[in-house]
């Protein structure tokens, strides 16, 4: 049965026909999905997201290049997911004091959610120190210390300019070098 068939069956109703297109391409688009996103579990996830939405799109399909058209949903959902995460290790870094009360206001306040909070800003003041001391210390007074960019800049004897290319390398730096994975 050729692929357009399938998909005329799949329109119709058959599900069975959905689960022949999915185990003849389910290892084709996971290949896709990882060679964006380049971790394993994220690209299961991701893999079944664009199954779901191959599944949805199919009567929308106008039968020119289905392998083209699979691969580009597959595409378009590991780059969302990618943009999504780097939005969020944006957030933390950005934006640290409203990450913070946003965590705490949706978690229960129990110990154990306490023990998280605290377990967590203890793993970014770990990595924090493992960052390159020029980087390290303006990341520190900014985010940690909660210092204005002049009130770093007089206390490091630099402009102010210096400050924000320094706080600006450095999240490319944490965006390069650090996995959200190894914060979980």
């Amino acid at each position: 049965m050729q692929d357009d068939e399938i998909i005329r069956s799949i329109v119709a109703g058959d599900r069975e026909a959905f689960r022949l297109l999915m185990e003849k391409y389910r290892n084709y688009m996971y290949k896709v999905v990882y060679s964006v996103l380049g971790h394993p579990k994220d690209a299961e996830d991701v893999t079944q997201e664009a199954l779901v939405k191959l599944y949805v799109s199919l009567p929308q399909y106008k039968f020119e290049g289905f392998k083209t058209w699979m691969t580009r949903i597959a595409v378009n959902k590991a780059i969302d997911y990618k943009r999504a995460r780097e939005h969020r290790v944006e957030l933390v870094f950005d934006q640290p004091e409203e990450a913070m009360e946003m965590m705490e206001s949706t978690e229960i306040n129990s110990p154990e959610a306490r023990y998280m909070r605290e377990y967590s800003r203890e793993q970014i003041r770990h990595r924090i120190r493992e960052m390159p001391p020029n980087y390290r210390d303006v990341v520190h007074a900014f985010y940690i210390e909660d210092k204005s960019y002049q009130e770093i800049a007089a206390e490091f004897g630099v402009a102010v300019k210096t400050v924000e290319v320094k706080l600006y390398r450095a999240k490319q730096w944490i965006r390069k070098t650090w996995k959200e994975e190894e914060f979980k």
